[in-house]
């Protein structure tokens, strides 16, 4: 019978790549000041012998595990999970592997967490939710680097990434006036959310600064369809004369747009509308499909893994960082408001 082939060993790849087994285990290892080009001899010898770097030599080798925490608070997973796509493409592209843990507004659960991680050896952790406003940082003195994403810490000496809701807010009601609309009203989430307060105060200050005031007072409500609805009948039952609708949320926008059509108001002839999230299932799905405002998550969770692992290589970058928003426009907003 014949023998079966060996695997391939380091020795292999650097003979295959004319290098000695140090540079090729520095080539392979990300390791190293070499040339680009010895590096990609390397990888392409171990592509054609079918090597793979050894993870437990690896680790024993830099006193690293290659892997990284991220406790979330999102159990719905509608921000966290784009967060943590963005945060394992850049963390794939050096080898890591990413524990995901499920704190569900429990300290408890969270501490539970943070000890299993640490026991795990994990070179450090990324810390999500469904908020933007700031929390305690999760455990003091921790011996990894932390980096919260899309939340943020209320220690300034935590590293936070979290998107411009000002920014994107602003650029939401520049839209809405390049397009010539001079009666903005604003319907958006509770009182007691940090978005909410955020994004109201933005559109209130941008209009004042292009001289206008805001089609009446802000109306505060639920992250829902239901709301939209309800508050497009409390501005017409306030005699409101509004142009223009830029709403908190892609949901209350979807539940603005069925009010409207049902009292025969055309959107967007008459009244512009934009949303806040640009959340594909509400945008997409709404009649007319929404102009919207994205934070951008996967680039924030990208953002923040890069963060880490640069902390991971001794270069933390403490404070708050803001990411932009962008505006995606769509049929909602489309038709200018032309003089009569």
């Amino acid at each position: 019978m014949r023998k079966l082939a060996r695997h391939a060993t380091i020795t292999d790849v650097a003979a295959l790549a004319g290098v000695s087994v140090g540079t090729a285990s520095k080539a392979l290892n990300g390791r190293g000041s070499l040339r680009e080009e010895t590096r990609t001899r390397v990888k392409e010898a171990a592509r054609q012998l079918g090597f793979e770097v050894n993870a437990g030599a690896r680790s024993l080798h830099s006193g690293r595990t290659y892997t990284v925490g991220m406790i979330t608070t999102d159990t719905i997973g509608r921000f966290s999970i784009p967060v943590l796509m963005g945060a394992e493409d850049a963390l794939g592209a050096g080898q890591m592997s990413v524990f995901l843990c499920d704190g569900r507004d429990d300290p408890i659960r969270e501490r539970y967490h943070v000890k299993t991680l640490l026991s795990r050896r994990v070179d450090g952790i990324i810390v999500t939710g469904r908020r933007t406003e700031a929390r305690a940082p999760i455990a003091p003195a921790l011996p990894v680097p932390v980096v919260y994403a899309f939340i943020s810490s209320t220690d300034p000496d935590d590293c936070s990434v979290v998107p411009d809701e000002e920014g994107g807010a602003r650029k939401a009601v520049e839209h809405l006036l390049a397009i010539g609309r001079t009666r903005v009203a604003h319907v958006t989430g509770p009182e007691h959310h940090h978005s909410a307060r955020v994004r109201a105060a933005a559109t209130v200050a941008r209009l004042a600064e292009a001289g206008l005031s805001l089609a009446g007072p802000p109306l505060f409500g639920a992250w829902s369809e239901a709301w939209g609805r309800q508050a497009v009948g409390m501005l017409l039952a306030g005699g409101t004369t509004f142009d223009a609708v830029f709403c908190g949320s892609d949901q209350i926008a979807r539940g603005v747009a069925d009010a409207l059509r049902a009292v025969g108001r055309r959107v967007p002839e008459e009244v512009a509308l934009v949303g806040y999230d640009n959340w594909d299932v509400m945008a997409q799905a709404s009649q007319p499909p929404l102009t919207s405002v994205d934070m951008n998550l996967e680039g924030l969770g990208r953002t923040a893994a890069e963060m880490l692992l640069a902390a991971i290589n001794g270069t933390p970058s403490p404070g708050r960082h803001a990411r932009p928003c962008h505006l995606v426009v769509r049929e909602s907003t489309t038709v200018p408001l032309l003089p009569a």
